[in-house]
């Protein structure tokens, strides 16, 4: 308890599955957290239940102006963050066959621009804090490897697992307190994951594997290692990526 005492975290896509376990696990440890959602009332419901100083915020991610909105609007009641988690997307399935140009940039839009826009808005806002503070951007497995069935979603995952060092290697240069890690989660039993399973009827990823097996993680599994690079814990630990998979990037020899 208490790791996070004193922090201020904005978290996006916390209405449900990952985000809302990294807010659960922040409060826990002292934070005071922003939950955004394009579904305000899920962000809401999950606010009221943290045990924490908390409040929901509707958010579109693709929405320039409302980035600035929300770092305001949680300055305005908390004071200026020390972590933002970017976290909310969503999944499109589509082989390089299949997938329209449309679909493509709609993926890229929550994935990729989202992402871009809150880095821009969280560096901004939190390079004159006197503390240190953290990034962390979702990522996936599939920015490490590819997934054939979801062609969109891994380019944007490699966009994000890319910016994020970029993001980490510009704040060390100019001697800002912001570290800035990946993770990379598979087979996290969330609704995007067994979205992903229904959608991929084309082929096979880890994350179907690990629901015929029953072997899929906790969105703990996640949360726990947010804590830590959230915390001071990490202070020495920027441009990271982690995985966070059960091995599946593993291949003996």
């Amino acid at each position: 308890m208490g790791r996070l005492k004193g922090k201020i975290a904005i978290v996006t896509g916390a209405g449900s599955g990952l985000g809302k376990a990294i807010s659960e696990a922040f409060a826990a440890e002292g934070a005071q957290v922003v939950l955004t959602d394009i579904d305000i009332e899920a962000a809401t419901n999950a606010a009221e239940t943290i045990g924490s100083p908390a409040i929901a915020l509707e958010q579109d991610v693709v929405d320039e102006t409302r980035w600035d909105e929300i770092f305001a609007a949680t300055a305005d009641t908390f004071g200026t963050p020390h972590i933002l988690v970017n976290n909310a997307g969503l999944v499109i399935p589509g082989t390089i066959e299949d997938c329209s140009l449309e679909l493509f940039r709609k993926q890229n839009a929550v994935m990729l621009d989202g992402v871009f826009l809150g880095c821009r808005a969280a560096v901004r806002a939190m390079k004159s804090n006197d503390q240190p503070s953290s990034i962390i951007n979702l990522s996936s497995m599939a920015a490490l490897q590819g997934y054939s069935p979801f062609v969109a979603y891994s380019a944007a995952k490699g966009g994000v697992r890319s910016m994020t060092k970029s993001v980490a290697l510009h704040c060390k240069e100019q001697d800002y307190p912001i570290r800035c890690n990946s993770l990379h989660p598979a087979g996290i039993d969330t609704p995007m994951v067994r979205q992903e399973a229904v959608g991929a009827s084309g082929g096979e990823t880890p994350a179907i594997g690990m629901i015929k097996i029953g072997d899929l993680g906790h969105p703990n599994d996640v949360a726990n290692l947010c804590v830590y690079l959230a915390s001071d814990e990490s202070r020495f630990m920027t441009a990271g990526e982690y995985p966070v998979d059960n091995g599946v990037l593993y291949k003996p020899a």
